[in-house]
This record gives C-alpha cells, sequence and structure tokens, in this order.
C-alpha cells in the first residue's frame, strides 16, 4: 500500500470563531434616495452599482476554508484558544477533537493560555489559513523533554474515496521515535517521525494495527496494537498519542490511538 507524509507548519492556528464575524463582514449599504434634482436614469444607475458592489462584498466574504482544533499535548492543561483576541475555544482537554467550522481563509493572530488564566501563555504567533480543509493541532510537551510544544497544521484529504476507505496516520506521541504501522507485518505507513502525517487507502474491514519502531524491514517490536474496522467511502484519522512510557513522562498519558472521522 502506498504512503505519503506531510509536514507542514504554518505559522498560524486560525481562523476559528471568526465565522462569527465573517458572516458579518458582507458590504451593506443603504439604498438612499438621490436628490430632488437628479435624474431617474441616474438614480437606477447607483442602484445597479450598489447591488454590485453589495454581491461582491458578500462574495469577498464566503468561507472558503474548513479548520478542527485538535489538543494532542499530554502535559498540557486544559487549554482556551483566542483568535484575534476573542476567545474561540475554551476550557479545551486533552486528546479533544473539534468539528469542522467554516471560515475565510487569510492571516490570524492566534493565542492558546491555559484554560482560564490569559497570563499563562502557551503559544501566541500568527497564522496563515489557506482556503481548503484542515486540522490544526497542539503538540509536543510543555516540559519539554522530548519534543517542544508547537502548533501543526495539517491539509486534510476528504474527498470521496469511494469503495474503500481512507485513513491517515498522525504521528503526536512526544516520546515515540519514528513508527511504522503494520498489518501482519505488512507495512501500512513506514518511517513516520513525530509531527508528520501519513495517508492511505485500504478496502473496507477489521485490521488489527501493529505499531513499531520503524526499521528497514519494518520488522521492529511491536509495542502497541490497535483494532480498526474502517468503512467504505468514510475517511478517518489516527491520533497516536500520550507515552510509549508514561511512567518516566510528565504527564500521565499511555499511548493510544485516537480515531475520529473526517468525513463520510
Amino acid at each position: 500500500m502506498s504512503t505519503h507524509d506531510r509536514r507542514t507548519v504554518l505559522k498560524s492556528a486560525g481562523g476559528l470563531a471568526l465565522i462569527g464575524t465573517l458572516a458579518g463582514c458582507a458590504g451593506g449599504g443603504g439604498g438612499g434616495g438621490g436628490d430632488d434634482d437628479g435624474s431617474e436614469e441616474s438614480g437606477n444607475a447607483s442602484d445597479e452599482e450598489m447591488s454590485e458592489e453589495e454581491s461582491n462584498g458578500d462574495e469577498e466574504s464566503e468561507p472558503d476554508a474548513s479548520i478542527r482544533v485538535a489538543h494532542l499535548s499530554p502535559d498540557a492543561p486544559n487549554v482556551d484558544v483566542y483568535v484575534d483576541g476573542d476567545a474561540i475555544l475554551e476550557d479545551v482537554p486533552y486528546r479533544t477533537v473539534s468539528d469542522y467550522l467554516e471560515v475565510q481563509s487569510g492571516t490570524y493572530q492566534v493565542m492558546i493560555t491555559a484554560a482560564g488564566d490569559m497570563d499563562t501563555v502557551v503559544y501566541d504567533q500568527e497564522l496563515e489559513v489557506p482556503a481548503g480543509e484542515f486540522t490544526i493541532a497542539a503538540l509536543g510537551e510543555l516540559a519539554e523533554e522530548n519534543e517542544a510544544f508547537g502548533v501543526e497544521v495539517y491539509e486534510d484529504d476528504v474527498s470521496d474515496p469511494g469503495e474503500d476507505a481512507r485513513v491517515r496516520l498522525v504521528h503526536a506521541a512526544p516520546d515515540a521515535p519514528n513508527v511504522d504501522v503494520t498489518v501482519s507485518g505488512d507495512p501500512l505507513f513506514e518511517d513516520v517521525p513525530f509531527g508528520a502525517a501519513g495517508s492511505t487507502t485500504v478496502a473496507a474491514g477489521e485490521y488489527t494495527l501493529e505499531v513499531r519502531p520503524a526499521t528497514e524491514n519494518n520488522d521492529g517490536d511491536v509495542v502497541a496494537e490497535f483494532d480498526l474496522a474502517p468503512e467504505a467511502g468514510v475517511v478517518y484519522t489516527g491520533f497516536a498519542v500520550g507515552y510509549l512510557a508514561p511512567d518516566e513522562g510528565p504527564a500521565d498519558a499511555p499511548f493510544d490511538l485516537e480515531v475520529v472521522v473526517d468525513a463520510e
């Protein structure tokens, strides 16, 4: 089966709750009356021009991106997410993956803080959101014992996989090396590093996924197994989260696979 890795780090995280703001950005414009000595022809031209401007304004503010946020940092507290100074997600716990929200593409100032504590800022940067579907993931560790806390932006392929299922793996386990994922020893994902994503299509059915340290022959020792039963026409993402050695980490978060449906 073919795989590919995509690692995109965009200096921005998000327009999440800007949908409310964007919806109100369409030009409004009042059709007000003209002067007494203005001609009827001139008045009609003005109305048509204003109508066209309103239409263009509506067009410009149409959402052209869908984004969701995932909290994948095992030692981070519940968080609040601010976009351009407005709180758009509050008290988000670890392993939460939000629904998709429609927004307009653009550049936004994104800040992530400890829930209810704006003085404890763990991320504050600009993020560019292109047109399309994206997952904005907070991952790594605040303690920085393995991988420093940061934000990754992943482009999501939510197109119809037809009679197959599309499965993507996002490696978000801070203490894990590059990994292979096999099924009955056959590689499904190969040499996926922390922060990267690999995607492939599989036939609908029942599988046991074997997670191994990456080796040239995909024959590393199995460190975890997960059952997955993908259905035809459905798109999934499996987020590999937590610690392989939770007793040695800064948080009690055992290694696990958080599977979500991207599209069906």
